[in-house]
Formats: C-alpha cells, sequence, structure tokens
C-alpha cells in the first residue's frame, strides 16, 4: 500500500512538471523559420542543418578516402568566376572546396558573402598543386599567387548534391508594419 502511495506521488509530480507550449510560443516559433529559399540541384530540406562548428566537429576524425553523408549551413567565401561551378565555404576558420554532383548545376557567381544551405557528402582530400594552381586560376589570383603555389594540400571538401540560397526580402528593413 505505502508503495501505491509513493507511486501516485510520483506520478501526480510528472504531470505535474510537464510543460506546455502555449500557442503565442508556437507561433513565435513558426514565424522565426519563415524564409523563402532559392534551390540549386536537388531539393534540399531545411531541417537538421548542422553549423559550421558542428560539421569542423563532426569530420575532424576523417581520414582521406572517409566519406559522411551532411547538411550544413556556411557563409560562401567564393565562386568560380568562369562558370559557377564550385564555391569555396568558411567551416569553423577553415576554407573548405564545394563541388557540384556530376557538374548538374552551376552558383551565381555573385554570391560571394552570402549564407547557404549546403547537402551532400563530404570528405578529406589531397588537393595537387596543379588543381591549387587550377582553382587559383579560376579565382581570379595573380600569376604571382598562383606561381607561389608548390605543395598539395589536405583539405575538407564537399561534393553537394543541393544547395539552398536565401531569397532577398522584397520589403526594405523598417517597412514591414509593427504589431
Amino acid at each position: 500500500m505505502r508503495n501505491l502511495f509513493v507511486l501516485l506521488v510520483l506520478t501526480t509530480a510528472l504531470v505535474g512538471c510537464k510543460s506546455e507550449v502555449s500557442q503565442e510560443d508556437a507561433t513565435i516559433a513558426v514565424e522565426e523559420v519563415k524564409e523563402s529559399f532559392q534551390n540549386f540541384g536537388a531539393p534540399v530540406a531545411v531541417s537538421e542543418v548542422m553549423t559550421p562548428v558542428a560539421l569542423a566537429e563532426f569530420t575532424k576524425t576523417l581520414k582521406v578516402g572517409d566519406t559522411v553523408p551532411v547538411k550544413f549551413t556556411s557563409k560562401v567565401n567564393s565562386v568560380c568566376q568562369k562558370k559557377g561551378c564550385w564555391m569555396k565555404v568558411d567551416i569553423d576558420g577553415e576554407e573548405s572546396m564545394v563541388r557540384f554532383k556530376d557538374y548538374a548545376f552551376f552558383m551565381p557567381k555573385d554570391i560571394a558573402g552570402q549564407d547557404a544551405i549546403i547537402e551532400g557528402v563530404a570528405f578529406i582530400e589531397e588537393v595537387s598543386v596543379e588543381d591549387l594552381k587550377h582553382y587559383a586560376a579560376d579565382d581570379g589570383k595573380s600569376p604571382e599567387e598562383i606561381a607561389a603555389i608548390t605543395e598539395p594540400k589536405k583539405s575538407l571538401a564537399i561534393v553537394s548534391s543541393g544547395v539552398l540560397l536565401p531569397e532577398a526580402q522584397a520589403a526594405e528593413e523598417g517597412s514591414i508594419p509593427q504589431e
């Protein structure tokens, strides 16, 4: 009988501690994620997106040849100025190369500085001197900067199946009525 009483008290306490979300809180949460995106490549869902810091932590134990599926957000540092066939993104202070699966899509050449959501496969690669020089030329580097490349580089790379870019807001800041 005593055990039954203890069980009843604990059950009542647990039910009483149940957190409830008010309708107002739910509306605010939905409004915070209302953003339109322009999709490039395969469709990308806006859920379970890693930060650049989380991606760096997740991939730090990879070795050359290992691959892992990823979906993350990052700032675009640069885009191939010839066709938009690759972009470099910031992953927790390190620059990573993003290429597009089967060259099925290209990115706009003027998106440097914008944030993007990228889905694909991440891996560690060793980039040859020849490829590093090719990318530097595509990036508009000077002949001196290109000539200074003399050693291969290991880095995190991504082959993306799809990319989302936030669409520009139609309304100017401050023109949205306040309630």
